[in-house]
């Protein structure tokens, strides 16, 4: 408790010394060009204390502040200048420096310079020299983002400036299950952000329809002159689970019904798949969670990803595609 008390003698004084700063930036503007003496006497302190703020203002909020010496007192040079003030309860203030924490999730894509830059601005407009006094900020609390892939600069770019602009994209583009890069003329319609990775959804000439295509697997992007028009009864909801993946091409919602093994069942019974979910409790400890998605290949890979501890009880589609996998996995591990 002892080494609290200087902490909190020290966030006292700041905060005298920005009521301070912002009573002489109330004077300075009201056009009367006080002086160190004048504010002085108003704010019942020193004059030395007052060029300090003065040039604590300069140093730290960039004031304009010059003196007029035929005038014999202070003025801002931009008159549409002012100490910014935003008032953060103590909740405010944990969201914005667990922004920070948060933006090492971005680290192999250029938002990430642009969002610090946000984050610097944001924390600049306070006002302040804000200090986050709370018992959520501290060094022993740590976010570990998702693993994200690297993302070419120009290729993200490129597809904002296409998606910005409704202009036709050009690129090689290697699809998941090939080894070689094929040229691709698209169209883009919307773009997601899902668990880290960035995807565009967009017409593929090729295909004729719409496809989804990974950042991460483009390459030589190029936005054509050629204009286009996103069809209005284009729906990117159509396209994919917000709660469960990205895969565009499967558009057949199926019901899913999973069985939890007992040994796992409080991990079952609080997680949340999707906004549909249904969770039964067995009387032998097992758990069934069932919901809705047309995401049938992101559904495999979790379930094989848990091993013997989760079975496809429903749609037969899963069972048949889990059974043949494990099949194949036998075969390769037999050699």
């Amino acid at each position: 408790m002892d080494s609290e008390k200087p902490r909190q003698k020290e966030m006292q004084q700041e905060k005298v010394v920005i009521r301070r700063i912002h009573a002489i930036d109330s004077e300075i503007r009201k056009g009367t060009y006080p002086n160190t003496r004048d504010l002085a006497e108003l704010l019942e302190v020193g004059e030395r204390t007052i060029s300090r703020d003065i040039d604590e203002m300069r140093n730290f909020y960039n004031a304009p502040i010059e003196y007029d010496r035929t005038r014999n007192g202070y003025y801002y040079t931009e008159e549409s200048f002012y100490i910014k003030d935003i008032s953060l309860s103590e909740g405010e203030l944990f969201s914005i420096a667990l922004f920070e924490r948060m933006l090492t999730g971005y680290k192999n894509t250029p938002l990430e310079a642009q969002l610090r830059s946000v984050f610097r601005k944001v924390v600049s407009c306070l006002g302040e020299r804000t200090t986050i006094d709370s018992i959520y900020i501290r060094d022993d609390v740590t976010y570990i983002p998702e693993s994200l892939v690297r993302i070419d600069a120009k290729v993200f770019n490129d597809v904002f400036t296409a998606l910005r602009s409704g202009r036709v994209m050009t690129l090689s583009y290697r699809p998941l299950h090939k080894a070689t890069y094929l040229k691709r003329t698209i169209q883009p319609y919307h773009v997601i952000c899902h668990r880290g990775s960035w995807y565009v959804i967009a017409q593929d000439s090729y295909k004729g329809s719409p496809r989804l295509f990974a950042f991460s697997r483009m390459k030589d992007t190029k936005v054509t002159k050629q204009s286009f028009v996103v069809p209005k009864d284009f729906n990117w909801h159509d396209y994919v689970d917000e709660d469960m993946g990205v895969w565009a091409s499967s558009r057949q919602p199926y019901d899913i019904k999973l069985r939890f093994a007992a040994e796992i069942a409080t991990f079952a019974s609080e997680h949340v798949w999707s906004s549909t979910q249904k969770v039964k409790q067995n009387k032998d400890g097992s758990v069934d969670v069932s919901f809705t998605t047309t995401q049938l290949p992101e559904v495999q890979r979790w379930v094989l990803g848990q091993g013997h501890t989760v079975q496809v009880l429903e749609p037969p589609e899963l069972i048949a595609t889990v059974k043949k996998e494990l099949s194949a996995m036998q075969k390769m591990y037999k050699k």
